[in-house]
């Protein structure tokens, strides 16, 4: 049985419930260079990337982690369907030498560059940890501006609420609410492994893919639901990767928009 497969339907099924059509897909990773994005670096700021956090090789997007900071989308978008292929590297950086490989995709990005610790752009994260890639969390300034809505579990994990579908209906304006089968026992150690782990190992390419329609936010992690958001605020926005410490590559970035049948 695939893990999480009582919880959840097919994107088939969701692109279906939310009677919605796929359009053309467009590339927003070209396999060559990083045209259509911009990078912003903690200690840099935008455009400016000395050491190559970010670079592209053999057709892949290479995040060294070295420094904190992201590659942010000229475009802003709303109402798609992002597929976005990765894995990890390595080689990890301080502070993050011997903790869990982290990063992720912040979608809905507003705002100033770097306003969130001086790193990121408001958003909402689709997030990518070891141990926990299908967690959302608010990058947001606290105020009703950014916030979603998840169905949870009667129990929390650690104090965060668990992603339950079917449950007790929440909102956090900060924070995060973990995916459905994140391990009771998660610490933040390089290499850690949960028991019902859906994130292939180190060294394995990982498809995540986010319907973004309306306000609602599905979070697929190879084709499993994983996580499910509602009332999604904003709705709209750039969309950012991460650099977080930790080496990743990404060899795919699509965007295929949706519309209402």
């Amino acid at each position: 049985m695939i893990p999480g497969k009582n919880y959840a339907q097919t994107a088939a099924e969701t692109l279906k419930s939310n009677n919605v059509v796929r359009q053309q897909t467009t590339e927003l990773f070209n396999g060559k260079n990083l045209e259509g994005w911009y990078t912003y670096l903690n200690k840099q700021g935008r455009g400016k990337d000395p050491d190559q956090v970010f670079k592209v090789e053999k057709k892949q997007i290479h995040i060294s982690g070295y420094e904190y900071g992201c590659i942010t989308t000229d475009k802003k978008y709303e109402n798609y369907d992002l597929e976005v292929e990765f894995k990890w590297g390595t080689v990890t950086h301080e502070p993050r030498v011997a903790a869990a490989r982290d990063n992720g995709i912040l979608i809905h990005s507003q705002g100033k560059d770097g306003a969130f610790s001086g790193n990121w752009m408001y958003s909402i994260e689709c997030q990518i940890i070891e141990g926990g890639t299908g967690d959302f969390l608010v990058v947001g300034d606290g105020s009703d501006k950014f916030s979603i809505t998840c169905p949870v579990a009667p129990e929390k994990q650690g104090g965060t609420y668990i992603y339950k579908a079917g449950g007790e209906n929440v909102t956090i304006k900060t924070g995060r609410i973990n995916w459905f089968a994140r391990d009771p026992s998660w610490k933040d150690v390089k290499d850690f492994r949960g028991a019902k782990d859906i994130e292939k190992p180190v060294g394995q390419w990982n498809k995540v893919r986010v319907i973004a329609m309306d306000d609602n936010v599905y979070f697929y992690l190879n084709g499993v639901l994983v996580n499910r958001a509602m009332r999604v605020k904003p709705s709209v926005g750039r969309i950012q990767i991460q650099s977080e410490g930790a080496e990743m590559f990404v060899r795919k970035v699509e965007l295929t928009p949706l519309v209402k049948k």
